[in-house]
């Protein structure tokens, strides 16, 4: 792989202002740019877990010409508002303005790059902005049994304080009442969780070819049994799929901050190798 010049460090900036401001970090490329990438990260505390895997890979696409912007969505990190304040089609309209940025400073038609619900999200506005390709880590394919894992978390806390979780039946009751719901020390308004609750990624067969990596525990593993029915059915819609399974720990969830240079380096090659066959 040819090595450039390194690239400048990244630079912060807030998009916008007031209640409008987004945090970014821009990856500028080294030497011309080769494409551009918008990162959507994932949700709640899985986006702090997962912010070094984020920066590595920005980092190393940066390093071979890729222009990348991180940018922290409505209510999350540094962007203006709090978590419960947060709306699915405030995302989508941030994923959008991400868009229209990193096009108007490289000339070129960005690809959406998501992990986990990131991942989901990026899919849910792909028909729409038409992006020159996804770059999906571990995406959630249904939002649904997201959102029921997430609950989970609830149910958990509940029992260890009250002796009696209720279920995810009766945290789904709240949220269809108007119920905001405190989980994990993060507000989530009913709005944004029963927006996603209702996307089903096997029915949003992508407009544009698709990288997607499964993170397994073990590198003879292939990729999970719900992936491989998703990405089969895309393939029959006819999308261009290149799917991978890649070894390594799932460091959006573990306890300390963890890296995956396997996955880091199967991104970049799967990058490069679809530049060059472009």
């Amino acid at each position: 792989m040819t090595q450039l010049p390194a690239p400048p460090p990244a630079q912060p900036f807030f998009l916008d202002g007031g209640a409008a401001a987004r945090f970014c970090l821009y990856h500028a490329p080294a030497g011309d740019c080769r494409g551009a990438w918008l990162y959507v990260h994932p949700f709640a505390e899985e986006m702090n877990k997962a912010r070094r895997m984020a920066a590595l890979q920005a980092r190393a696409l940066a390093q071979q010409g890729y222009a990348v912007l991180q940018l922290d969505l409505h209510g999350c990190g540094d962007s203006a508002g709090d978590f419960g304040d947060a709306r699915w089609a405030t995302w989508r309209d941030d994923v959008a303005r991400g868009m229209r940025w990193l096009h108007e400073r490289t000339g070129r038609q960005p690809g959406l790059w998501g992990l986990r619900l990131g991942g989901l999200l990026a899919l849910d506005v792909a028909a729409s902005l038409a992006p020159a390709g996804l770059l999906l880590w571990q995406p959630v394919v249904n939002g649904g049994q997201f959102l029921t894992q997430f609950l989970r978390l609830k149910v958990a806390s509940q029992m260890l304080t009250d002796g009696d979780g209720g279920g995810t039946a009766a945290l789904r009751q709240a949220l269809a009442a108007g119920e905001p719901l405190e989980i994990a020390g993060y507000t989530v308004d009913p709005a944004l969780a029963l927006a996603f609750d209702a996307i089903d990624a096997a029915k949003a067969a992508p407009p544009c070819p698709v990288h997607w990596f499964d993170i397994v525990a073990d590198a003879q593993r292939p990729v999970s049994p719900a992936a491989a029915r998703v990405i089969d059915g895309w393939r029959q819609h006819g999308a261009v799929v290149h799917a991978q399974a890649v070894a390594g720990p799932q460091f959006w969830a573990t306890q300390e901050i963890a890296e995956s240079p396997a996955l880091l380096e199967a991104t970049l090659h799967a990058v490069t190798e679809a530049c060059h066959a472009a």
